[in-house]
């Protein structure tokens, strides 16, 4: 089992910067890729950023390259979205998640993830 707990969502003005965080705990090793995905109200789930453990290669939603940055710190665990010049469609419930190394791959699905943060609120005003 795999707990992850999220931190660092806000309200900004729309420009701003904002970093989240999402400290992982337990089969650690057990983690082939994380990701993030974020859900608005009346809208479905979807992905943001995913990154591999091993390699950190990572992949991006075009609505958010070359503004967002997906990072990880191996040694403590967490991994991190920093969020530049943010936009008011950025609002949403932000959620990291972790796919087991059992995984066939790492596509930014909902269904292929294993275990989910509680989510962060991200609030972008204009």
């Amino acid at each position: 089992q795999v707990q992850l707990v999220q931190s660092g969502g806000g309200s900004v003005q729309a420009g701003g910067s904002l970093r989240l965080s999402c400290a992982a705990a337990g089969d650690t090793d057990s983690i082939l890729c994380m990701a993030w995905f974020r859900q608005a109200p009346g809208q479905e789930r979807e992905g943001v950023a995913r990154m591999y453990t091993g390699s950190g290669s990572s992949y991006y939603h075009d609505s958010v390259k070359g503004r967002f940055t997906i990072s990880r710190d191996n040694a403590k665990n967490t991994l991190y979205l920093q969020m530049n010049d943010l936009k008011p469609d950025d609002t949403a419930m932000y959620f990291c998640a972790a796919q087991a190394s059992n995984g066939i791959s790492c596509d930014l699905e909902e269904a292929r993830f294993d275990y989910w943060g509680q989510g962060t609120q991200v609030t972008v005003s204009s």
